[in-house]
């Protein structure tokens, strides 16, 4: 089995006023399939115009909304935000694949 990757998008700030984000926190877990588990979080930081007709308004926003707006932020140079989030996946799956190596060599204890 393959190790798996989760994004979420854990809380959100809005502007009590219009429902305007202003802040959101997100974390991406990996999972390997021995339940190995690396996590990376973040939060962004938006500015929004109520007026623009791509403005979703706070009742109406989906997760994938949301992440979107994450991806598109974080994203490098001329990096796409689907390139952004391979990359970071692709990361945190070579990471947990590592963990998961290491811990099968790697004994706790004590000799007494």
């Amino acid at each position: 089995m393959a190790t798996t990757t989760t994004w979420s998008v854990t809380e959100m700030t809005r502007i009590e006023a219009d429902g305007g984000v202003v802040k959101a926190y997100w974390n991406l877990s990996a999972v390997a399939d021995d339940d190995t588990t690396v996590k990376q979080y973040g939060k962004n930081i938006f500015t929004y115009d109520a007026s623009d007709s791509d403005y979703i308004a706070y009742d109406d926003l989906t997760e994938a909304d949301v992440l979107g707006w994450i991806w598109e932020a974080n994203k490098e140079g001329e990096e796409t935000a689907e390139e952004y989030k391979a990359r970071i996946e692709a990361d945190r799956v070579s990471y947990a694949e590592q963990e998961k190596e290491e811990k099968s060599v790697r004994l706790n204890g004590v000799p007494w």
